[in-house]
């Protein structure tokens, strides 16, 4: 008999396409990679009762989940509704202490609630708000992997991630943080593995990386 494949379910960053994963390749005899998608939240829908329905999405048992930074956040939700073979968040936070203060102040002032979100239709503001990376080289990678531009989902996912409470950290969740994340700034993280020169966007542009190193991962303590 062939030995059992395990599934790893892949979450995109906030707004982000499942195509931020295209370079991910991990051994086919051994694992099977599924591609999760945001849906369109329902209104005033709480990031609990979001993560139930993505959950309805996981067609395995025992499967691996890993998100990209909001997507991190998600997966943690999503695995407090059933059990995980393992956790994975990659250039993400695992607690609201670990967002950078004009985050924590944003949240403090609810600067959010006078966003203009209709500039989601403008991809220049809308890439440098939601994806962190203020460098205008990169502009056209982020229109190549941005997806979603409802104005609705935008309000949701900024106002759900700067109010995320979170206040203790998953038991065995596995942090992966490069060490140059202009969004999560890593003085600010603890307990991660460390990706040197790694971005926000390291999932794209470090993928060597992670496909040298995450089948270990997956496969340690299992």
């Amino acid at each position: 008999m062939g030995q059992e494949l395990i599934h790893v379910y892949l979450m995109p960053g906030m707004a982000a396409s499942p195509k931020i994963f295209e370079h991910i390749e991990l051994p086919q005899d051994q694992f099977k990679l599924h591609y999760l998608e945001w849906v369109h939240p329902f209104n005033n829908e709480t990031i609990e009762a979001y993560a139930f329905r993505m959950v309805q999405q996981i067609k395995h048992n025992n499967i691996v989940l890993l998100g990209v930074s909001f997507g991190g956040v998600m997966v943690q939700e999503m695995s407090k509704h059933f059990k995980v073979r393992k956790l994975i968040i990659v250039s993400s936070i695992k607690l609201m202490h670990e967002m950078p203060k004009r985050m924590q102040l944003a949240k403090k002032l609810k600067a959010y609630k006078l966003l203009p979100f209709q500039w989601v239709s403008n991809i220049e503001m809308f890439a440098k708000y939601a994806m962190g990376e203020f460098v205008q080289k990169r502009l056209e990678l982020y229109k190549m992997y941005l997806s979603v531009n409802d104005p609705a989902y935008l309000k949701w996912a900024i106002t759900s991630m700067l109010c995320w409470n979170q206040k203790e950290v998953i038991q065995n969740i596995v942090h992966i943080h490069g060490d140059n994340d202009s969004v999560f700034p890593i003085e600010n993280i603890k307990g991660c593995i460390v990706v040197k020169g790694g971005t926000h966007i390291m999932i794209l542009n470090k993928y060597r990386w992670f496909n040298a190193n995450l089948p270990a991962i997956i496969l340690e303590g299992i």
